[in-house]
């Protein structure tokens, strides 16, 4: 169906509709195309456009065609050069003479960018839910941890230990700003462009508010032509998304380290790893892999989106079509990846005892305990730490145990040996925020707090 059939002698060549249509993909957008279209005659009925008889026909038509769409009996046709025509064209097949009214007072302009608002907004919210879905397999499985510690890592070389429960809740608080993050830009989202037309609005007395209003939106539009050329939301929400899925990567990586023979500090179980089309042992960490991949292609599409809006005049450029594809594909990559990292993690299980042996194997690990008691003592931190330096290398060098270095040495003796044992370092973290039991306690109860707060905001 042609929406510009008058100023044309012939119609498009099957060149141009092969190469400009959307359909393909677009068609995600039906559900929301019928929702805003039931606003936008509900409000031609307000300002008196639209008689009460032919909303009623109009709204009727509507709804059948949503069934339709929902029920995936809707029959698209050979010249449907989007959803949002194609919708058209069956509303006019059941409308009648009321049919053609349907456009009256719209541009596809501000048709398809609000129908894009909708979905933006809807699926945000969503992914935000069900990041916190994951942010609760986090709080669960650090709350089982209890005591266990494992080697903190920083240049991926054994640092300090830490409690499990510590370095478990590190992803959450990081995907807690991912929350936020999605939160924002769904508010940001929420001001409806319908009543913008084409760029400049219209001489009808059409109701801009009223029809933000019948929509849920929080606002209408302030300037015509910023309303149909704004893709800042998506750009947006492209960025969380890529964001959120470098934080599902890191996780990943994790993972794939962790299952490795080399750490072995996380066992998969069946149902979350695959196996080998030739090595029969294997067991393959792949949600994970996965993880780590989708990131590429998730800023990958933040990238496109950016490249496509940097050189754009006002206000609206067919260009603009290029903003569905990466977000629906990073919208439904994302929501692949949650529930199954969500799942893998729930299932996994820890090997706290080859943790603990590995953050016990060495007793440098406790290098900065050392320097910490003798600064207590009144030792300036830097000479402390040159003391401590010191005796590490001449540890490693000779073969010595640290610990008889430390209690020959005159600054430090026999009372500072008691920090060299197993376990002893991840104890005497106590600053707020730190990975000792007291302040791990206390971050476990905020996260609760935090995650209990964010379900009661998604759930509005």
């Amino acid at each position: 169906m042609s929406l510009w059939g008058g100023r044309f002698g012939q119609g498009p060549s099957p060149e141009l509709m092969d190469f400009t249509s959307s359909l393909a993909y677009d068609r995600q957008l039906g559900g929301d195309d019928v929702t805003a279209s039931k606003a936008h005659v509900r409000g031609l009925g307000r300002a008196g456009i639209l008689s009460n008889e032919e909303v009623g026909i109009l709204v009727t038509a509507l709804d059948r065609v949503g069934e339709e769409l929902q029920e995936a009996t809707f029959r698209f046709q050979a010249g449907d050069e989007d959803v949002h025509t194609a919708i058209e064209r069956r509303v006019t097949e059941m409308a009648g003479d009321a049919g053609p009214k349907l456009h009256t007072g719209r541009s596809r302009n501000d048709q398809v960018a609000v129908a894009l608002r909708l979905f933006t907004k809807r699926e945000l919210a969503q992914v935000a839910r069900e990041v916190v879905a994951l942010q609760q397999v986090l709080l669960d499985r650090a709350d089982a941890a209890n005591d266990a510690y494992l080697p903190g890592y920083t240049h991926l070389q054994r640092a300090q230990p830490v409690l499990l429960a510590h370095h478990l809740l590190a992803h959450g608080w990081a995907l807690a700003r991912d929350v936020d993050r999605l939160w924002a830009t769904v508010r940001r989202a929420d001001v409806s462009p319908l009543g913008a037309g084409a760029l400049a609005g219209s001489s009808l007395e059409l109701d801009p508010t009223g029809v933000a209003d019948d929509l849920g939106f929080a606002a209408a539009f302030e300037n015509s032509m910023d309303a149909v050329s704004d893709r800042d939301f998506v750009a947006e929400a492209l960025f969380d998304l890529a964001l959120l899925g470098v934080h599902l990567s890191r996780i990943g990586e994790e993972v794939v380290l962790w299952s490795s023979q080399e750490f072995a500090f996380l066992h998969l179980s069946d149902a979350h790893s695959t196996g080998s089309s030739m090595l029969p042992q294997k067991k393959n960490p792949d949600v994970a892999e996965l993880a780590r991949g989708k990131a590429g292609r998730l800023i990958g599409n933040v990238t496109a989106v950016l490249a496509t809006l940097k050189a754009l005049p006002l206000a609206y450029d067919r260009d603009l079509q290029e903003d569905k594809e990466p977000l629906f594909d990073s919208v439904d990559q994302v929501r692949r990846a949650l529930p199954a990292l969500a799942g893998l993690l729930a299932t996994a299980t820890f090997d706290t005892a080859r943790m603990q042996s590995a953050a016990d194997a060495d007793a440098s690990g406790a290098s900065v305990d050392l320097a910490e008691w003798m600064v207590a003592r009144g030792v300036a931190f830097r000479r402390a730490h040159h003391v401590v330096g010191v005796l590490v290398r001449e540890s490693a060098e000779r073969g010595v145990p640290l610990a008889e270095l430390v209690q020959a040495h005159p600054d430090l003796g026999s009372e500072a040996v008691p920090l060299l044992e197993p376990g002893t370092a991840v104890l005497r973290r106590t600053s707020p925020g730190g990975a000792g039991p007291g302040p791990v306690s206390e971050q476990l109860e905020r996260f609760r707090r935090l995650l209990e707060r964010d379900l009661e905001r998604l759930s509005n």
